[in-house]
């Protein structure tokens, strides 16, 4: 049984490397590291190439998170597919692959789950703490009560068998591929929001617009996708 992890890249040289060693030195189980990277300008894809065991380098025209995700998991061998963005951090993360891989052993309905997210201690703010739980408690009415798929680009693990079956992320989407991603997983099976752990990150995108902003663009791609099954955003731009 093998866990291939893909991890979209792009300008992420101050990140990666401490993340990629994190999950090698702790993980016991099965796996495998994919880091699919965008052109990055910067050493991303060589510090990457130091832990990861393989290293795609887009060569199309225009990258997003979609096309990295899904760019990697065209490489992946493994029977579940672990979703990370590049600065996310589980502090224990056998205990959370574990954990993850016994409930898909023994729910065969179950094709997805996403973790509650939080910013890193060292960076969090009481903004963050609210913001955050608040999402959380979203995602977690969405997948757990009424059965709608909703997640997060920070943590998503699903059975390669179902992401094949409706076909990976929509790279038409600038943002809100991965809400999209879930909730088309709920369609034909079961998605959860697990509120055994979480997975903590530099909540670099609430820092830098600020949250009220932040929410904003949020409210607005939610309505459009809700309405027209496309996001408002036309572009995504990273924060770094």
């Amino acid at each position: 049984m093998k866990i291939s992890i893909v991890i979209p890249t792009f300008k992420e040289e101050h990140a990666i490397g401490a993340r990629l060693k994190h999950l090698k030195d702790s993980l016991t189980m099965q796996n495998e590291i994919i880091v699919s990277d965008g052109r990055s300008p910067d050493r991303t894809a060589e510090i990457a190439g130091q832990y990861a065991d393989q290293v795609v380098i887009f060569a199309g025209e225009k990258h997003t998170p979609a096309r990295g995700r899904n760019d990697g998991a065209k490489r992946a061998t493994g029977k579940y597919l672990l979703f990370l963005d590049a600065d996310s951090y589980l502090p224990s993360p056998d205990s959370v692959l574990r954990q993850c891989v016994e409930r898909f052993e023994k729910d065969p309905t179950l094709l997805g789950i996403t973790l509650p997210q939080r910013a890193l201690p060292e960076v969090e703010t009481w903004a963050d703490r609210i913001s955050f739980g608040i999402v959380n408690m979203i995602g977690r009415c969405m997948n757990n009560l009424l059965h709608i798929g909703e997640g997060a680009g920070k943590f998503m693990m699903v059975r390669k068998s179902a992401y094949d079956r409706v076909g990976g992320f929509r790279e038409d989407l600038a943002t809100r591929e991965d809400g999209d991603f879930f909730y088309r997983l709920s369609r034909i099976g079961r998605t959860i929001s697990d509120p055994t752990f979480f997975v903590y990150h530099g909540a670099r995108r609430a820092h830098q617009l600020g949250w009220a902003r932040l929410w904003w663009i949020w409210t607005i791609n939610t309505l459009s996708f809700f309405f027209f099954n496309h996001a408002f955003s036309k572009e995504w731009t990273p924060m770094r």
